[in-house]
């Protein structure tokens, strides 16, 4: 009776220790995460240079769509800047990078979470011995063999205190981190690919605005040198009009030079060539919609952007290391364990009676270290408060491009009317001079001065259409256009 009664203690007591084991190997002391609050204001900036309306109240919006749910294909309406962009996605070689660190980082993770399970190795082996003769008191050297094979753990170690779940936890952390980065890329590489492609079809249209002004100013220049033949004017109207004509026909050298540019620029950002029914035709106002604005509180936008989240994923991954510093200061047990047979002969391995075995537990308890476990336990946490700032770094900065954008988005529908306004009035007053002067009423020079005006305002005007056109793409960028968030980041904390 008393011999059942010392089994049942001794079962109980190894379930016990069994659950403890559990228990401690569930463990972590990484410091339970907490989100860090937005550095920001909670409304974004009022003023002359912001709208007063409801920003979440343009037609683009109407749908209530945030922007970081409307794809690229939704956000771009021409068909020929839809297939240039998806040719980037394709060719980029940033991209591309982006895309294996990717791979790089899910490879470290693995091997970061392959130290949760023992190493198990196979081997067959074979050791001879050969005793000389003066020492085998039979006269004749003797050879003297042995064969082992078997299975083997080798130096396992127990993850009591958590230090392998808070390796593996930031291991986790930095290879989410990558996909963030690569998807922050890809915004980036959308937004450069829209803004190059407008800039060409800006640069297109002030070549054809130049090639018309030289044609226009020749007809005049024309009109000038039969007027001073015919001795109706002095040679200062001539030269007057030819310095007109000079001046565009370098404008249109200018334009043209910038448009191979702006191609080289494109090409590099595609990764190819563009194919030429590809290139931009029409004008800006046909390639985008009007980028929706922000409708909720800039803490709730912001942390949508990858590249928020990816600061976010580098502070949860230096809170894990902290937990893995202090298990440093605990004892670590490790298991080395092997199970095979062993025979004088070959024929004889793994037959009854040749099993062996072996078992070394191993703990290990730090006594001195000259303070290295201090120290590291002191950078993980310094580290911890370096990714803390960082994080809160990318929420201001990512609110500062967000207000830039608003601010300039509020001041562009004056500017575009102001400008196109100036453009009717400089033409205007160009027809009126120009009338004059063929009639003999007013000299060249009048009507000079109020083409160049009308040319200029022509200039501004398309930059300012340019302006407006980026602005939408700006930001559609900079309110993280077209990812969808996390439904929720992995934490790690005591459990």
């Amino acid at each position: 009776m008393s011999h059942i009664k010392r089994h049942i203690m001794k079962t109980s007591l190894i379930a016990m220790a069994a659950a403890a084991l559990a228990l401690l190997a569930g463990c972590s002391l990484a410091p339970t995460y907490e989100h860090p609050g937005a550095p920001v204001m909670q409304t974004w900036p009022t003023g002359a240079a912001y709208k007063t309306a409801d920003p979440g109240a343009t037609a683009a919006a109407a749908s209530n769509t945030p922007v970081s749910d409307l794809e690229w294909r939704e956000f771009f309406i021409d068909e020929r800047l839809r297939k240039v962009i998806a040719l980037a996605l394709a060719n980029n070689r940033d991209l591309r990078v982006s895309t294996l660190n990717i791979e790089k980082a899910r490879a470290q993770y693995n091997i970061e979470r392959a130290a949760y399970l023992p190493k198990l190795s196979a081997s067959v082996s074979q050791t001879a011995t050969r005793t000389p003769s003066t020492m085998t008191g039979s006269g004749e050297a003797a050879i003297s063999r042995q064969y082992t094979g078997g299975l083997g753990i080798a130096s396992y170690e127990l993850d009591l205190f958590g230090k392998v779940r808070s390796l593996t936890e930031a291991g986790l952390q930095s290879y989410l981190g990558t996909e963030e980065a690569r998807r922050a890329a890809q915004i980036s590489l959308v937004a450069e690919v829209a803004n190059g492609y407008l800039t060409l079809m800006a640069d297109q249209e002030r070549l054809r605005l130049a090639q018309d002004t030289l044609k226009s100013q020749q007809t005049s220049y024309d009109l000038s040198k039969q007027r001073f033949k015919a001795g109706a004017t002095s040679g200062l109207d001539m030269y007057d009009a030819q310095t007109s004509v000079e001046t565009a026909r370098s404008d249109v050298a200018v334009y043209t030079a910038q448009l191979a540019v702006d191609q080289n620029a494109l090409t590099l950002l595609v990764g190819s060539v563009v194919p030429a029914e590809l290139m931009p035709q029409g004008e800006l106002a046909a390639v985008s919609k009007l980028a929706p604005l922000p409708a909720g509180l800039p803490s709730e936008v912001l942390q949508r952007r990858p590249d928020v989240l990816e600061a976010e994923r580098a502070l949860i991954a230096a809170n894990a290391n902290i937990g893995a510093a202090r298990a440093a200061f605990f004892p670590s047990i490790s298991l080395t364990a092997s199970a095979g047979s062993a025979s004088s002969t070959l024929s004889g391995l793994f037959k009854a009676g040749s099993s062996t075995w072996s078992f070394i537990p191993q703990i290990s308890l730090p006594i001195f270290e000259g303070g290295v476990n201090r120290a590291n336990l002191g950078i993980a946490k310094v580290n911890r408060d370096i990714s803390v700032a960082q994080y809160e770094k990318a929420i201001q900065a990512a609110f500062r491009e967000v207000a830039d954008a608003l601010a300039q988005n509020g001041t562009l529908d004056e500017r575009m009317d102001a400008q196109q306004a100036l453009v009717d009035a400089s033409a205007k007053s160009f027809r009126i001079h120009e009338a004059r002067y063929k009639k003999g009423a007013e000299s060249y020079l009048d009507s000079l001065v109020s083409q160049r005006a009308l040319y200029t305002a022509q200039q501004n005007l398309i930059s300012a259409r340019l302006t407006q056109a980026g602005n939408a793409v700006t930001l559609y960028k900079v309110l993280g256009g077209g990812w969808q968030p996390e439904a929720g980041l992995a934490t790690t904390g005591n459990d």
